[in-house]
């Protein structure tokens, strides 16, 4: 099993905990150069809110994607969107990374913000 497959299994789990729960959810993907956050739905059917740093407001903010400061500037405007789309609660989906590094900044970030979780 590769590092990708062995990510993956550990974000099956929790995905199918969140989905049993029907819970509105806020999943985090990082790669290398970027990180993203999306906000779903309860059903999994809808994105409610996003953010990464392939926007070009994130762009004008930090010069690389893949660090934590950009971590932090995602966390700050998913919870900003999250806010004006009327959602304060969700469960965090890490999609299987750890807790650690970019996600967790994002994290902080996004309670920072005004989510709870």
């Amino acid at each position: 099993m590769n590092k990708k497959e062995s990510r993956l299994r550990r974000a099956r789990k929790t995905r199918a905990k969140l989905a049993e729960l029907k819970a509105v959810r806020l999943a985090v993907f990082r790669s290398n150069s970027h990180i993203y956050a999306q906000i779903i739905s309860g059903c999994g059917a809808k994105v409610l809110a996003a953010a990464s740093t392939v926007e070009a407001a994130v762009r004008t903010q930090t010069a690389n994607g893949g660090n934590k400061a950009a971590a932090a500037v995602v966390g700050k405007l998913i919870a900003e969107r999250a806010k004006a789309a009327g959602i304060e609660t969700v469960a965090f989906d890490r999609a299987g990374f750890l807790y650690h590094g970019r996600v967790k900044t994002l994290a902080e970030a996004a309670r920072e913000g005004g989510l709870k979780f």
